[in-house]
């Protein structure tokens, strides 16, 4: 074995060699949706806008990134390798065993784990979570801000004093209560699951049951399965409950995931408050009145695809957000758990010896400023071509 240190082209060479599923996947997936972007909807108007296309390019990037983690990393990114603290990015294993990758890329942190390989699996740990947890945030601010904006009264006095009351702490404040470990002991993470994670249930029974009202058998059909496949996923998600074992959340990650639900709901709430009370007055809404149309079939079908625009652009804004919430609430010990191979903690353990050695705390950092730069193009592109509809 070469026991030589590997310069920076030897380096960036072997990277680029590692993560060769992720350039076939984006290779693939952009020229099927070059071929086919004028069927593709807003999602193909992208490829007219260059701010778009490079941040798709790179949220697209951390995706595949994640999903083909285990073939890009080359090592285990908790394990401990060799004998030297903090190795520089270059440096060669020492004995090496047999079919191990011989060399830390990127270096590695002071307990001699793999920072190239702890920065690509945290990803995945990024990836699970921001996108499931603001989907469900949305869930909670549409199927409350439809009603809210769209009858007024009381039921929006109270809704907006609630949001409100949420919105008026400090949102990293929050963050720090609602993930602490003593807060499981209060019984409060999984009973604002209860509470939350039925949203989603709600929302598309509801859905259907606008939409396929005059039709029996069709609404029987899809409220049947919604109920069915949500309630198993509820009692698994909220109170571990499934038989199956197949929906389950450990009560660090439940902690986290309804902390960022519960954080950003209020606000998706008052976005789509605000976007109903402006769209209820439009002729398409007064028609669907006149028709006899019940008026959850005139906020979800009628009302809710013409907000989709400014939703989706907010939906990328709100994963960057909670991309560097995340981030952050690892960077204080806070994460999912204390040996993940997430960013913020990556770069925790990184800083402590920041005046010594770079590497361990300016790869995840340029990581998570990639991921959250992507989504911020990608909603700018986003907004840029819904403009032009």
């Amino acid at each position: 074995m070469d026991d030589q240190l590997l310069n920076w082209g030897q380096i960036i060479a072997r990277i680029l060699q590692q993560f060769l599923p992720v350039w076939i996947a984006l290779a693939i997936t952009f020229a099927l949706s070059f071929k086919f972007k004028r069927r593709l909807g807003l999602y193909g108007k992208l490829f007219d806008s260059p701010v778009g296309l490079v941040g798709l390019f790179l949220v697209m990037f951390w995706i595949f990134t994640a999903l083909f983690a285990d073939l890009v990393i080359t090592m285990d990114p908790i394990a401990q390798f060799g004998r030297v603290k903090n190795p520089p990015p270059g440096t060669p294993i020492v004995d090496a065993a047999e079919g191990q990758y011989a060399y830390f890329l990127l270096g590695a942190d002071h307990l001699a784990r793999d920072v190239f390989s702890r920065v690509v699996m945290g990803a995945r740990r990024v990836l699970m979570i921001a996108p499931a947890a603001t989907s469900f945030a949305f869930m909670v601010g549409v199927t409350l801000g439809l009603p809210a904006g769209y009858f007024g009264g009381k039921l929006d006095t109270v809704l907006s004093f609630l949001s409100n009351l949420v919105l008026a702490f400090p949102v990293i404040l929050l963050f720090y209560l609602l993930v602490t470990p003593e807060i499981r002991d209060t019984g409060i993470p999984v009973t604002l699951a209860a509470v939350l994670f039925i949203f989603p249930v709600i929302f598309f029974c509801t859905l259907f049951n606008s939409r396929f009202h005059t039709n029996p058998t069709r609404r029987n059909l899809y409220v049947g399965l919604t109920l069915l496949i949500g309630l198993w996923a509820y009692s698994g998600l909220a109170f571990n409950k499934d038989p199956l074992g197949i929906w389950s959340m450990d009560p660090n990650m439940l902690n986290v995931f309804v902390s960022v639900v519960f954080v950003n709901s209020p606000t998706v709430f008052r976005i789509v408050r605000g976007i109903v009370m402006d769209l209820k007055a439009r002729d398409y809404v007064a028609a669907g009145q006149t028709r006899g149309e019940s008026a959850w079939y005139i906020m979800l079908w009628e009302i809710l695809p013409n907000a989709r625009g400014p939703l989706i652009v907010d939906f990328c804004l709100r994963i960057g957000y909670t991309t560097i919430l995340l981030g952050t609430l690892g960077f204080f010990g806070l994460g999912v758990s204390p040996e993940s191979p997430d960013w913020g903690s990556t770069i925790d353990d990184g800083r402590k010896l920041l005046s010594l050695y770079l590497h361990p705390a300016i790869t995840p950092a340029l990581a998570l400023m990639s991921l959250v730069l992507g989504l911020n193009l990608l909603a700018d592109g986003l907004r840029e071509e819904s403009l032009k509809d």
